[in-house]
């Protein structure tokens, strides 16, 4: 599922949570695909809401990258209240955001996949990975609302 939100489904394929990517590949509505397709004024706009795709984009990268900074044993501090940003980028700083999105998630995803005893309540990453995906779902439809305003 977290490869789901993040790289979309595969073409052709059912998917559990998003619409279906075409078998041509059209269609796809990951996370990955979703920031793509945005130029950076795009990203930049604040919306009527307040916030920008760059923003979201920006908290994403910082969660993955926290979760994963936990299970390997940093207990922060944390700026939570700084990962929404930047808010406003150019067209070098989407294309740098964009990439520390995908490295926060390939990072993640090292953890997921990390042999572990996942009923370990203390030393399992069942609660990070769980909670990361469940925060990457709900930013993506945040982000994709979002869109539907730039």
């Amino acid at each position: 599922m977290l490869e789901e939100a993040v790289e979309g489904g595969a073409p052709g394929k059912p998917t559990t949570s998003l619409d279906g990517t075409q078998a041509d590949g059209s269609g796809n509505h990951g996370l990955i695909a979703t920031l793509d397709r945005l130029t950076a004024a795009q990203a930049s706009d604040p919306t009527v809401l307040g916030v920008s795709v760059a923003a979201q984009a920006a908290h994403l990268a910082y969660h993955m990258e926290v979760v994963a900074r936990w299970e390997n044993g940093e207990r922060g501090p944390f700026d939570w209240k700084g990962s929404f940003t930047p808010g406003k980028v150019d067209e070098t700083g989407w294309t740098q955001l964009q990439a520390r999105v995908q490295a926060a998630y390939t990072g993640l995803l090292e953890v997921a996949q990390r042999p572990t005893d996942w009923d370990d309540e203390e030393n399992g990453a069942a609660g990070g990975v769980a909670g990361a995906l469940a925060h990457v779902i709900y930013h993506l439809g945040a982000v994709r609302q979002l869109v539907k305003l730039v």
